[in-house]
């Protein structure tokens, strides 16, 4: 930014170029369209292939817990007068070789179950991948369209510059022919030098975006700045009714939460088959002295007998269903939580609408209006400069206001499409 200063009557003035100020780090490209931003996050962003591959993970599950446990095998050898092993059978009669083996096996059902809630919680970890996409996508979104905002209010800030050079122009010409006063050509000025602090402000704060939405797009943050396109309103097809009827049907946090209810009501399922015994089958064949004794089968079942109810299986049962019973608070909780969230955005878009309407229709005509009237009222000696200026500042926030408005409006909506899942733009 160059300005030089001037003086006039022994006051040092701020002078800025005529072309009005311009962002140093404003992008020369072509815009990049949202949609083609939004597939780059779905390749990229390293947040959402983590949860893919936690999803991955937990699809191995089911299956190890639905299996019987390994079976072991057992080699027995028995000498009498020797430890050397396989000494033979001829230093005792009671010598012997044997194989054997044992499996473990879980009361009916209770692999089943095993298995069915790992099911469960693969299922919920899938539903937490579309959840994990869909806020990222959100936030590529919300922040392309803070960045399309203030894109805009550079441009606003940069006209506005040379309206308020007209400005300036008009008080120092007044000053010069002794219809006006110093303090109006400084007030100018200071209001010059405020601009000015406000366009560095802003251009701060697309840095920030700028590296907001190039993390979300895993692109380094030493690549080149992203040129949005111009932000324009969306009119979304869906009543609230609507709306809050694909948030029940498709939100994946409520999924995710029922996926756990169901898995809950599997654990009290389960938490039932531990109050019957478990099983063990075991099968031992013995080898003595072939030349004298016929080899030896012995087949033994073993049984574990829950008899410590009291203090294990009745407290297991009833920590299963309050965790039962809490996944369902849960659920319901989240339910009431996605139907509000839902309302509040849909009140906000439309009250956006609206508010787009008055100002495109209404306040900024008007204010501009205003000013152009003031500005050949002041040169005119039939307005002071304090309302001129008041005229401008109205000029200013409005423009401002009305863009900044556009943003939110498209913001909440794309918060209702994460929260629905449907595209409203």
């Amino acid at each position: 930014m160059k300005f030089t200063s001037v003086w006039i009557l022994g006051v040092s003035l701020l002078v800025f170029p005529a072309s009005g100020v311009r962002a140093q780090n404003a992008s020369a490209g072509e815009p990049t369209l949202l949609a083609d931003l939004l597939t780059e996050a779905e390749k990229n962003n390293p947040q959402i292939h983590a949860a893919r591959h936690g999803w991955q993970s937990a699809k191995q599950i089911p299956a190890q817990l639905a299996t019987l446990p390994d079976p072991q095998v057992v080699l027995q050898q028995m000498n009498v007068g020797s430890p050397r092993p396989f000494a033979g059978y001829t230093n005792s009669d009671f010598a012997y070789f044997g194989v054997g083996f044992s499996q473990d096996l879980p009361y009916p059902g209770k692999l089943r179950l095993r298995g069915e809630i790992a099911e469960k919680d693969a299922d919920a970890t899938q539903q937490k991948v579309e959840s994990v996409r869909r806020a990222v996508l959100a936030a590529v979104k919300m922040t392309y369209f803070q960045l399309g905002y203030l894109a805009k209010r550079q441009k606003i800030l940069d006209e506005d510059g040379q309206l308020l050079q007209q400005v300036e122009q008009a008080s120092e010409s007044r000053y010069r022919s002794g219809l006006g006063n110093q303090q109006d050509v400084l007030q100018a000025q200071l209001e010059r030098t405020k601009l000015l602090r406000e366009i560095n402000m802003n251009q701060l704060e697309q840095g920030k975006m700028q590296a907001a939405l190039k993390n979300l797009l895993n692109r380094s943050q030493a690549s080149a700045d992203i040129e949005t396109a111009e932000i324009s309103e969306s009119t979304p097809a869906y009543n609230f009714d609507q709306l809050l009827a694909e948030a029940k049907a498709n939100n994946p946090d409520l999924a995710g939460m029922q996926k756990m209810v169901e898995r809950q009501g599997l654990q009290v399922d389960l938490a039932k088959k531990d109050f019957y015994p478990d099983f063990n089958v075991q099968g031992m064949w013995q080898r003595t002295d072939p030349s004298q004794y016929r080899a030896y089968y012995q087949f033994t079942v073993g049984m574990r007998i829950p008899i410590y109810r009291s203090r294990r299986q009745r407290p297991e049962l009833a920590q299963a269903e309050s965790e039962r019973d809490r996944a369902k608070s849960e659920y319901e909780m989240q339910s009431q939580q996605t139907a509000f969230q839902l309302r509040q955005q849909f009140l906000g878009a439309a009250k956006s609408t609206e508010l787009l309407k008055i100002y495109r229709e209404g306040l900024i005509p008007q204010a501009r209006a205003e000013l152009q009237a003031g500005m050949a009222a002041y040169q005119s000696n039939r307005q002071d400069f304090q309302a001129l200026l008041a005229s401008f500042l109205d000029v200013l926030k409005l423009d401002e206001e009305y863009w900044q408005t556009l943003s939110e409006h498209e913001t909440a909506l794309a918060q209702m499409e994460e929260v629905t899942g449907v595209t409203l733009r």
